[in-house]
């Protein structure tokens, strides 16, 4: 199976944006994704891009994504956060994922950052298998944190109802 990673291009958003979606359905969150493909073309190719994204296509189709941004680490400086490593689900086994994990590394080596991070979950053992035979360091005792959406609204509220 013949491929080409590339850097993605605001054409490629709509199958970008598919491939979000399919992973969302793969973690068993197929409601939880309420972005558009405006966002994406939107956020990723403005003056300031929120985000990087490498696609990997197969005869003009784009059947992977490595999607992430910039960070900064108090500790290390200059890091990337890697937010999804997709491949179509037809397409696992070939290499794909593996040629756009190389791509990002490479991208990071560039930029002349001191960490890449990512997460994985814990029952997705072939993406765990891939990370450690690329030599990351699975963090065992560490916990994901997120406020959604929601809880910032709630958490805003409680703060403005403290200060009457």
């Amino acid at each position: 199976m013949k491929f080409i990673i590339r850097k993605a291009k605001i054409e490629d958003m709509e199958e970008v944006f598919k491939l979000i979606k399919q992973l969302a359905d793969f973690e068993n969150e197929p409601n939880a994704v309420i972005i558009s493909v405006e966002d994406l073309k939107k956020d990723g190719f403005g003056k300031h891009p929120a985000f990087f994204c490498f696609v990997a296509e197969v005869n003009t189709k784009v059947e992977g994504i490595a999607l992430g941004f910039n960070r900064y680490s108090t500790w290390k400086g200059k890091i990337l956060h890697l937010e999804d490593l997709i491949v179509n689900q037809s397409m696992r086994g070939l290499g794909i994922g593996t040629a756009l994990l190389d791509e990002v590394i490479k991208y990071g080596h560039e930029l002349g950052v001191k960490r890449i991070n990512w997460e994985v979950l814990e029952w997705n053992k072939p993406a765990i298998n891939l990370y450690k035979q690329k030599g990351a360091n699975i963090m065992e005792d560490w916990r994901v944190v997120h406020l959604t959406n929601q809880g910032i609204k709630d958490y805003i509220s409680k703060l403005l109802d403290e200060n009457i």
